[in-house]
């Protein structure tokens, strides 16, 4: 199932990392290759601009390594396998002033619902 739209009241000007459901597995740290589940929305309006929660298989990336935007290099450091994350992102960190056409307008804050699905070594 998707997770619940959340609308910040503020515009972002730092990473806000919620935690909504602790991991007990080990903890993401830079040079792991994280296996997510995520789900996008714009911090404005809620839109949905992207999302794999209801895929069969998660997204595969290695933290830190700039293979993703830097909300996400920086706001799943710590993070534990089998927990699920709420990130708010800024513009600043997520596609900046030239957004990601078409569905991400020019410095938009974002919002992330991830789950921490495995960490391959």
């Amino acid at each position: 199932t998707s997770p619940e739209v959340f609308k910040p009241e503020a515009a972002a000007t730092e990473i806000q990392k919620t935690d909504l459901k602790s991991g007990d597995g080990a903890a993401a740290k830079v040079g792991d290759c994280l296996v997510m589940k995520y789900y996008g929305t714009l911090a404005a309006d809620g839109t949905l601009f992207d999302e794999n929660y209801t895929k069969p298989s998660g997204f595969a990336f290695t933290l830190g390594s700039g293979q993703v935007i830097k909300g996400w290099d920086q706001g799943l450091v710590g993070m534990k396998v089998g927990g699920e994350r709420r990130l708010v992102i800024p513009a600043a960190l997520g596609y900046g002033e030239a957004g990601s056409p078409p569905k991400i307008p020019a410095n938009a804050d974002l919002v992330f619902v991830v789950k921490l699905l495995r960490i391959v070594k």
